[in-house]
């Protein structure tokens, strides 16, 4: 028996609010300009909002329309003074990837993680706050009592690597403190809820343990794109590559070699009934278009990467395969860029 925590932050938390701000820029680039290069950066905090980056495009950004749009559907006020300082992405970088050459954005490495613990092949524990997550924002929308921010941490028990109870299930969700016992007896109705259907048990409940969390957003603290990079990733229960995701165009390998290393674990865990894990790393050096290295590691030890996948995770290769001019970023920064 063992007891493992793993959190997750709500879609209005700040540092999401900046993700999801330079993934819908992300995407308007891309469906302007499919071959948009784009590396978007946004911070946020005390009535201001200054978007940077580097991006080379020929589309036509309105970028104070986009950020207000998206404050608004979080839930946030769209009273804040945008800064756009965004510039033109460096051409030393331009000639490593280039559609002629194909080579990966930067070097790094990136992984991607599969089990067996739910049809998704998810761990029960970071489906459980995926789920959390999208329920806490529509409740936020029918009831005016429940504000954006916020954040949950499951303290789980574990036997055998697999999900036993929840000794802690901890939720900070952000209020007006009209009425707590009602808006807190809601909040543990929805977790118990989901937990049932895991078959679940939940020992205690900690819920805005401080005693009260009124002020958040960007009132409460400051946000930053790529500062959640666990959360984004497998919430620990996994290894996490140096780079985020949220901003960059699918050239960059930190994005879109992390969704291939996901697509290839879940290939293999579903290929054989002895594995109940996989992990795998894939690292590259920029400009190059093969990978350096692919390593999987399993429940049942190492296991030699098949010479195909060498040529399957070039960067071109991944952006075609897995339709990366056509993602929608945005949606994949609220909840979970793994959730399927």
């Amino acid at each position: 028996m063992k007891v493992y925590s793993n959190e997750i932050v709500f879609r209005g938390h700040p540092d999401k609010v900046c993700d999801q701000i330079s993934d819908a820029l992300l995407d308007e680039c891309l469906r302007q300009d499919p071959n948009s290069r784009c590396g978007i950066e946004t911070a946020g905090g005390k009535g201001k909002i200054f978007v940077t980056g580097e991006v080379t495009t020929n589309a036509k950004l309105d970028v104070e329309k986009i950020v207000k749009r998206v404050l608004k559907d979080i839930g946030y006020s769209t009273d804040y003074e945008i800064i756009d300082n965004i510039g033109k992405q460096s051409p030393d970088i331009a000639l490593g990837t280039n559609d002629e050459v194909g080579g990966a954005g930067d070097n790094g490495m990136m992984f991607g993680y599969a089990c067996k613990d739910t049809d998704v092949l998810l761990p029960t524990a970071m489906v459980i706050l995926q789920e959390l997550s999208q329920r806490y924002d529509a409740l936020r929308k029918e009831d005016q009592r429940f504000r954006a921010d916020g954040k949950a941490q499951i303290t789980g028990i574990y036997d055998n690597n697999k999900l036993n109870s929840i000794k802690t299930f901890t939720v900070c969700y952000q209020n007006t403190e009209e009425d707590r016992e009602s808006t807190d007896k809601i909040i543990k109705d929805i977790c118990t809820e989901i937990c049932q259907k895991y078959n679940v048990e939940v020992q205690e409940f900690l819920i805005n343990p401080t005693g009260r969390f009124e002020i958040g957003g960007f009132e409460g603290d400051a946000g930053l794109t790529g500062r959640k990079i666990v959360v984004d990733s497998y919430q620990s229960f996994a290894n996490v590559g140096g780079g985020a995701f949220s901003g960059k165009d699918p050239t960059k390998v930190d994005r879109s070699g992390a969704y291939k290393a996901r697509e290839l674990a879940k290939r293999l865990v579903k290929s054989d009934d002895k594995y109940e894990w996989c992990e795998v790393q894939l690292s590259y050096a920029i400009g190059m278009e093969e990978p350096l290295a692919i390593y999987i590691k399993t429940n049942v030890g190492d296991v030699e990467a098949p010479k195909e996948w060498y040529e399957e995770c070039k960067p071109r290769n991944i952006i075609k395969d897995l339709d990366l001019k056509n993602e929608h970023y945005e949606e994949r920064a609220k909840f979970g860029h793994f959730r399927d």
